[in-house]
């Protein structure tokens, strides 16, 4: 087992995007299914301190040999982040169904 505790950050986005599928849920389903499903996404990210590097390489930036970004899926719902020395930066919460690869290109290449 890993000694090595890593602090998790989400970034501005990253908060952003997990307040709105959160609000999201609470409109659709109601608070208690909202918490429940924010509780998910919190156990998941605290995984992240100790085991930073369970996640798999997200297979659309794999095709293009870019393998500094890991994923957890969460239901349809993928946290993309990279680890930064002993540092785990959450830089996307997305729902999978979208264009992905268009929101990775956007938001972590730049394009």
């Amino acid at each position: 087992m890993s000694d090595v505790h890593y602090a998790v950050e989400l970034t501005a986005g990253a908060t952003r995007e997990l307040e709105d599928i959160v609000d999201h849920l609470a409109a659709l389903r109601g608070a208690d299914d909202a918490a429940v499903l924010l509780d998910a996404f919190l156990e998941s990210i605290a995984t992240l301190e100790r085991f930073a590097l369970r996640g798999a390489v997200p297979q659309e930036l794999d095709a293009l040999g870019i393998r500094e970004f890991r994923q957890i899926l969460l239901g349809h719902f993928r946290l993309i982040y990279r680890v930064i020395g002993e540092r785990v930066v959450i830089l996307i919460i997305a729902d999978g169904r979208r264009d992905m690869r268009a929101l990775l290109e956007r938001r972590l290449l730049g394009q």
